[in-house]
């Protein structure tokens, strides 16, 4: 009779365990899918990684940056900005042909206002997880060289570029433009391995607290 009551706890905590560890992971999942819904990166993508394509990389980002910032430093939201790129993607790329014309270069330019995955980087204090992120997206030539970027919005370009990057600036412009799940997740993860060990972490207290629940009931019986 005891061995019979045994294994049907067993079996009871077994699924728990199961469906509480995939309830987590599916929340940690939806919560790493949304974090970059309140955010618009600015992503340009130099033709090599020579020194004068490097530097015409910047000029580009610059020129950029002078075109749209007028209209975007006292954008609302993000859907307010994602306006202006988007109706204002043919004067962008206008604006980077000019530069490169002016250096004496004949590249292509592509601008784009689109979804793209980026690995894990480091903003001043604050680290972006690897994802897929919204991003004004400047491909110039071949596209093959270091790329730069920065967060368009909340409206960060602006201030870092010309001031320099102020990490107390960054975060209370994120602090106000993310929710508290994402600002969380912005200033908690150190490195790209930080989430996963958090999630194995969160599994085995899980794992711990059941045992302990399954113990007791074992005890009673």
């Amino acid at each position: 009779m005891y061995k019979k009551w045994t294994n049907k706890l067993t079996a009871i905590f077994l699924v728990f365990l199961v469906l509480i560890s995939v309830l987590y992971m599916k929340e940690e999942t939806e919560a790493l899918e949304k974090r970059g819904e309140n955010l618009i990166r600015f992503h340009v993508l130099a033709n090599s990684d020579s020194p004068e394509d490097q530097e015409l990389k910047l000029k580009v980002r610059d020129r950029i940056i002078d075109v749209v910032s007028k209209d975007l430093e006292n954008s609302k939201n993000v859907d307010e900005t994602r306006n202006i790129l988007a109706t204002s993607l043919d004067k962008i790329k206008e604006a980077a042909e000019e530069e490169i014309y002016e250096n004496g270069k004949d590249y292509d330019v592509n601008v784009s206002l689109g979804e793209h995955g980026f690995p894990t980087k480091r903003y001043g204090n604050a680290v972006f997880p690897a994802g897929r992120y919204e991003a004004l997206r400047v491909e110039i030539g071949n596209a093959r060289g270091q790329n730069w970027w920065c967060v368009m919005f909340p409206p960060l370009c602006f201030v870092d570029v010309k001031h320099g990057l102020t990490d107390e600036k960054t975060k209370k412009e994120l602090e106000k433009s993310l929710t508290a799940g994402e600002y969380y997740m912005v200033y908690s993860s150190v490195n790209e391995n930080e989430l996963p060990l958090q999630l194995k972490s969160k599994i085995f207290e899980l794992f711990q607290s059941s045992k302990k629940q399954f113990n007791r009931l074992t005890s009673i019986f």
